[in-house]
């Protein structure tokens, strides 16, 4: 058997003694059987689910589809997330190194000149110059009788399954965030048009207030009413615009690129929201990623629990060196050269203050602590996914009523302007009615814009679509080629 391989069977096969320490299972959580709030979103029917990874082609917006795109490719926050998986990859690696003995070889060559006046020397005041030639080798290895290493190769997995949680989860936040912010820039789009062509019903009822004032027909207090609401309503599209521009900043940041060079084209809204399947509430626990990292911070604690019970019961290294010295290059690979030692080391603590019982205390504590944040996370899943329904509900019911008062407020204006005209009313109806029916257009876009925000929040609240199975491979098993690597 090769010198590595020999290395590997013997890291592999002592390391298969007992395991102490706690048994992990999943901390248990109230699940309610069904969702609380009624429509309009649908149950999920066989096949029927969100869009693993690329979530936003739910919307059907080829402009939105190809921001995320540049999201995923450039966006800063979402590559350190991708590095500190990287980081706790290679982590997971050094803790399954314990696995395997340690061996070194440290070869060296000298040339020493002795005194004439050392002590105890057989000719004195006679100096002596000598080589010394060594290729020394040295083996160490711990076995792990009661599974330290095994557990702290298992915590390292579920830490390392736990950043690759988060690394989806970041994806998650991200690209919601820009789905968002797209749908409040076009609904931005849609309230700047409305601005826009009441500005143009304003201007020209100022044309007429003004033909009437010169002619005698209407009053100066017409003219400067009309004058007021047309500046006020320039007012509000400044505003409306600066939204706008921010908006546009924020999304140029989530796509990677310098908001200086960065621009959307304007395109009013008229996408309208989707139908969301939706699965049972106990789904959510597989189907989001931060409560998936919460439950593999909960693994992680409860094998550092199993480390810590370790510290109480005995530690046995086996460690042997050997190699060949001699004072002369050509006589030092041979036998009588050679030299060897082999040894065994077990330690057992028996006094230490406390600091093991200690220790244990502690770990148990943070384990407590990851089972509270896990049943809170999977609490905040359960009343984000409430809210979205609810947030859905009500804004659909809205959206029905607010159509019908902006037809209405329409019929208002026309009935003032007609009455005016036949000088049965004042013009201050007539801007009164400019006035609502303004308020109401705006409100309507409003609702949508809120309804595909909503929507977009909704699928994150669910997971966008993924699935905790998709970290089960993210875990380092030890290799017998490791022996070999530094």
């Amino acid at each position: 058997m090769k010198w590595p391989v020999l290395l590997a069977a013997i890291g592999i096969s002592a390391g298969m003694g007992c395991t102490v320490g706690p048994k992990y299972q999943r901390a248990s959580v109230p699940s309610p059987p069904a969702w609380k709030t009624e429509g309009p979103w649908r149950e999920a029917a066989p096949k029927d689910a969100i869009p693993k990874g690329a979530w936003w082609e739910i919307f059907h917006e080829d402009q939105l589809n190809g921001y995320e795109q540049q999201l995923l490719a450039a966006n800063q926050s979402l590559v350190a997330a991708r590095d500190r998986l990287n980081e706790a990859r290679s982590l997971a690696r050094v803790a399954s190194a314990g696995l395997f003995p340690t061996a070194g070889v440290d070869p060296s060559a000298a040339r020493t000149r002795f005194s004439g006046n050392r002590p105890l020397t057989l000719n004195p005041n006679t100096p002596s110059t000598q080589n010394l030639f060594q290729i020394p080798f040295a083996l160490n290895y711990e076995v792990d009788l009661f599974g330290r290493v095994r557990k702290n190769l298992e915590a390292s997995n579920a830490s390392l399954q736990g950043t690759a949680a988060d690394l989806q989860n970041v994806h998650l936040v991200l690209t919601a965030e820009l789905a968002a912010d797209y749908f409040t820039l076009r609904e931005l789009d849609s309230e700047i048009q409305v601005v826009q062509e009441s500005i143009d019903i304003e201007q020209k009822g100022l044309v007429l207030v003004n033909q009437r004032h010169e002619g005698g027909v209407a009053s100066g207090l017409d003219l400067a009413q009309q004058q007021t609401l047309l500046d006020s309503t320039v007012t509000q599209l400044y505003l409306l615009q600066q939204q706008r521009a921010q908006d546009e900043h924020a999304i140029a940041v989530l796509v990677g690129q310098p908001a200086s060079t960065f621009s959307v084209p304007v395109a009013p809204l008229k996408t309208t929201p989707p139908a969301i399947p939706m699965g049972m509430p106990s789904d959510l626990l597989e189907r989001r990623p931060d409560v998936a990292t919460a439950e593999r911070t909960m693994a992680q604690q409860n094998a550092l629990v199993g480390v810590a019970k370790t510290s109480f019961y005995p530690q046995l290294t086996i460690s042997g060196s050997g190699g060949f010295e001699s004072t002369s290059l050509s006589s030092l690979v041979n036998a009588p050269s050679a030299f060897w030692s082999l040894g065994a080391d077990l330690l057992q603590p028996i006094v230490n203050g406390g600091r093991n019982r200690a220790t244990l205390a502690a770990q148990k504590a943070a384990y407590d602590e990851s089972v509270a944040n896990y049943r809170e996370s999977v609490l905040t899943a359960f009343q984000q996914v409430e809210d979205g329904l609810s947030n859905l509900n009500t804004l659909s019911q809205a959206e029905q009523t607010q159509t019908a008062a902006v037809k209405d407020a329409r019929r208002a204006l026309e009935i003032a302007n007609d009455r005016y005209i036949g000088g049965l009313t004042t013009f201050l109806d007539v801007i009164t009615s400019q006035t609502l029916l303004l308020n109401n257009e705006r409100l309507s876009t409003q609702l949508l814009g809120q309804q595909m925000v909503a929507s977009v929040f909704l699928v994150k609240a669910l997971g966008g679509g993924w699935d905790v199975s998709s970290i089960q491979n993210q875990q380092v098993h030890p290799q017998p080629s490791q022996v070999l690597q530094q």
